[in-house]
């Protein structure tokens, strides 16, 4: 169940100031009640596992779960909470996320530096710029899971890890046999996005199993690094669609007033 609440912001504030809020969208899971005080929900950047960017995301209560933080926004837009004005006007959805994904990024760094050394994960997945990283193995189920993206030995009592290109990729897979499975079972079309985001004009558009594919891969891909995203679209047996060339200009002047170029309706 979803419901609309106001948030506030875990940044510091100057003394007498009014809290950081905004109105979101999330489930109750987001938000369950504490169950010690230094367990609340928690707003907090995290890198992004596709761009390495500062994301914005939410702990619940103990860290037991991760969730995606995303703004929707219009200009001029503000809320009334309670008796204040909330002059920052957007949206905000909240949906669960896997933390392996953003722990899949630290697993694919550490093996490029330690040339495939096994290692603790509290070591690899750690990052000076966002304190919060370590919290991601907190996630339940976390550790049963990461042998889905990784190589493990066991020495003594202690665990260590590699990052395995092999196995993630076939998690991958299964995540996007998952997502082309919900794209059908709610009747969503893709067909025409994935010609759109390629240029290519067709006057009929079917949704091919191929389509869906690539366009659940492409919903995957906002997760993953460019690199690997490549690969998968590789082990899922697709090639990459490139944009027909266009058209050299023609010399006519009723052509150059129409301008040039493909038209301003593909999907970014």
């Amino acid at each position: 169940m979803r419901g609309a609440r106001s948030g506030q912001g875990a940044e510091r504030r100057p003394a007498g100031a009014h809290p950081a809020q905004w109105v979101l969208i999330a489930p109750e899971a987001a938000f369950d009640p504490p169950k010690t005080p230094d367990s609340e929900p928690l707003f907090t950047k995290l890198r992004n596992p596709s761009t390495g960017e500062a994301t914005l995301y939410l702990f619940n209560s103990g860290a037991q779960q991760l969730f995606e933080v995303k703004a929707f926004h219009e200009e001029h837009r503000s809320w009334f909470i309670g008796q204040t004005v909330q002059q920052d006007g957007r949206l905000l959805f909240v949906t669960p996320m896997d933390p392996l994904f953003l722990i899949l990024y630290y697993l694919i760094k550490a093996d490029k530096e330690q040339q495939g050394k096994f290692q603790p994960l509290d070591q690899v997945v750690l990052d000076s710029e966002y304190p919060s990283c370590p919290l991601l193995l907190k996630c339940a189920d976390v550790k049963q899971y990461i042998q889905h993206v990784t190589e493990e030995k066991e020495i003594g009592s202690q665990k260590f890890h590699k990052y395995s290109q092999e196995k993630t990729l076939k998690w991958l897979k299964k995540k996007v046999n998952q997502t082309v499975k919900a794209l059908k079972s709610n009747s969503i079309s893709v067909g025409e996005r994935v010609l759109a985001s390629t240029f290519i004009n067709s006057k009929q558009i079917t949704d091919t199993q191929e389509d869906y594919v690539r366009y659940a891969h492409g919903l995957i891909s906002e997760y993953i690094p460019e690199d690997l995203s490549k690969e998968l679209l590789k082990y899922l047996g697709l090639t990459e669609l490139r944009s027909p060339a266009p058209e050299p200009p023609l010399k006519d002047p009723e052509r150059d007033l129409l301008g040039h170029g493909f038209p301003d309706n593909h999907v970014g």
